[in-house]
């Protein structure tokens, strides 16, 4: 790779890919939130597909990537730069969002602002790596972003989970990750 070339965003997750019969369902509930987008492999894939999608990252130079690898696109995907390690989450509207994606990142204290962020009927899909991710020598080590088995579910006692799973992935690398998708119960 030449020294100037840009790193490539990255092939979407496995678990994203099977599932986006069911985040192009809930289209009309509002647009996609992709929390810590990174290089946006996620949304790139949806504003493919026609989607709205709201892309959060604190990497200025990655939103601007984003921004322009999508401009010609059928969809469209508006970038918030924000920190959200940062004492305040921020300024998305709540019950907003048909879909709300995390994918390898973790923050246990914003859950209950994460699944806010779901309209009613909105789904949640979420991936990140497991405590076992260690084993494989790359990646987080701190407990503070590596779930304990069986933790993910738990983090989101108001939505109603429609599959999880755990486990060793191989997408392009390994890795141990838990897996997500639940649903914000409609309302009256």
């Amino acid at each position: 790779m030449a020294r100037d070339a840009r790193p490539e965003p990255g092939r979407p997750s496995a678990f994203f890919e099977a599932r986006l019969g069911e985040i192009e369902g809930k289209k009309a509930l509002g647009p996609v939130l992709d929390l810590a987008c990174g290089r946006g492999r996620h949304a790139r894939v949806l504003a493919e597909r026609g989607l709205h999608v709201v892309a959060v990252d604190r990497n200025r130079e990655a939103l601007a990537e984003l921004a322009e690898a999508v401009r010609d696109l059928p969809g469209s995907v508006e970038t918030v730069e924000a920190d959200l390690e940062s004492e305040t989450p921020p300024p998305l509207p709540e019950g907003a969002f048909g879909a709300v994606l995390v994918f390898r990142y973790l923050s246990r204290e914003r859950t209950p602002w994460i699944a806010r962020l779901l309209a009613p009927d909105g789904l949640l899909l979420y991936e990140t790596f497991t405590r076992a991710q260690r084993e494989l020598g790359w990646g987080p080590t701190r407990d503070d972003f590596l779930l304990e088995p069986g933790e993910l579910r738990s983090l989101f006692p108001g939505l109603e989970a429609i599959d999880s799973e755990e486990g060793l992935t191989h997408e392009p690398r390994p890795a141990y990750t838990a897996r997500l998708m639940a649903r914000r119960r409609a309302t009256g």
